[in-house]
């Protein structure tokens, strides 16, 4: 089996600005793993948040490429490396050649059939009175999701409810909320019907929820990576956001949200801000969860070829010459 690794950076529109700083462009890295002709890709996002780059996350990959050549199966791999990035493209691509190997698809392998998803679309953290026109211009969307992370986060949600006053609200506060301020927040928060809160309390500070009342259902990202997370957070958080890149690939993924919806947690599935190739694995994970945030490719000034399709909000089944 042959190896490639490399890094591609896709431009955004314009900027993208959340809690922890501004990005104008998204860097991946992308795994393609060949073997009689057959090529499987995977790709995945570093994120710095959990101590990721894209020097370690090379490394990594790299350290566990001589068994990848071996042909060690997926199985194998989740024991090899933990959760995150790395593990992300690896499984990906297996996936991705597994399937094309066998001229088989995805959806028959796990006999779903794929529907169309209405994915969030995220406003980026800004002035009040800008991300009230990013709503205006975006107000034909069903669901808006807001990137929040400071003082001024009851005025943002204010202007973007004036902007889109039909729009189906989700916030991302980014660990960045105290208890005091969830509890002055929550009250003016049901008066703007916001219909989920992702992280309001730092990971660390996951026991804050405890008692809380919750009117409004509270999701855990940062909080939640894989099946060994569960623990925590059940009890605390009424729903769970599955991102490959925190799971370490669709494999982890999928266990995941079985194991989470039989432990009565609600089911969002996320990306990291990358391109389509990215998005099918997730896109898989994502049939028949309650709230769906791929907009990954919306936000990119170019996408990866044979990306997707979006068609009157809804998020069409990929073409299989991009992925599984």
């Amino acid at each position: 089996m042959e190896v490639s690794v490399y890094q591609k950076s896709w431009p955004i529109r314009g900027s993208f600005t959340i809690s922890r700083g501004t990005k104008t462009s998204a860097e991946t890295i992308i795994v393609e793993l060949n073997s009689d002709g057959v090529t499987g890709r995977g790709e995945c996002v570093p994120y710095g948040r959990y101590g990721e780059t894209l020097e370690n996350v090379k490394a990594q990959i790299e350290w566990v490429l001589p068994e990848v050549k071996c042909g060690i199966s997926r199985d194998q791999l989740q024991s090899l490396l933990p959760s995150g990035a790395a593990r992300n493209a690896i499984d990906c691509a297996m996936w991705d050649l597994e399937l094309k190997s066998s001229r088989n698809s995805v959806w028959d392998a796990l006999q779903v059939k794929p529907e169309p998803l209405t994915t969030a679309y995220t406003l980026s953290l800004d002035k009040p009175h800008r991300m009230e026109q990013s709503a205006i211009e975006n107000s034909h969307r069903p669901l808006l999701k807001l990137k929040l992370g400071g003082p001024e986060d009851l005025e943002r949600v204010q202007a973007v409810r004036r902007g889109a006053p039909n729009a189906k609200i989700i916030l991302d506060a980014n660990e960045a909320w105290d208890k005091e301020t969830y509890l002055a927040l929550i009250p003016e928060l049901v008066k703007l019907n916001v219909a989920m809160i992702e992280q309001p309390f730092h990971a660390d500070n996951d026991h804050f929820l405890d008692g809380l009342d919750r009117p409004i259902p509270i999701c855990a990202d940062e909080s939640c990576h894989d099946r060994s997370s569960l623990e925590r957070v059940i009890g605390r958080y009424d729903m769970i956001n599955i991102k490959t890149d925190k799971t370490g690939g669709l494999t982890e993924a999928l266990a995941l949200k079985e194991m989470a919806e039989n432990a009565g947690l609600r089911i969002m599935v996320g990306c990291m801000l990358s391109s389509s190739l990215s998005m099918a694995p997730a896109y898989v994970a994502a049939q028949g969860a309650e709230v769906v945030d791929l907009d990954g490719p919306l936000l990119l000034a170019r996408d990866i070829e044979h990306g997707f399709e979006f068609s009157q909000n809804l998020m069409m089944p990929f073409d299989q010459r991009l992925w599984g």
